[in-house]
């Protein structure tokens, strides 16, 4: 799946650093900036 330039990006939740669950839908009204990484080893 990929992402558009000024298209809302559909929700989804990843573990963070204590393992609680972060949804992107738990910062509606602010601003969020993602980023995404290479896998590490990867030519990326």
């Amino acid at each position: 799946m990929g992402l558009e330039v000024g298209k809302k990006a559909p929700d989804f939740a990843l573990p963070d650093e204590e393992g609680k669950t972060v949804r992107l839908k738990d910062f509606l009204g602010r601003r969020v900036v993602v980023f995404f990484y290479p896998k590490a080893a990867t030519s990326g």
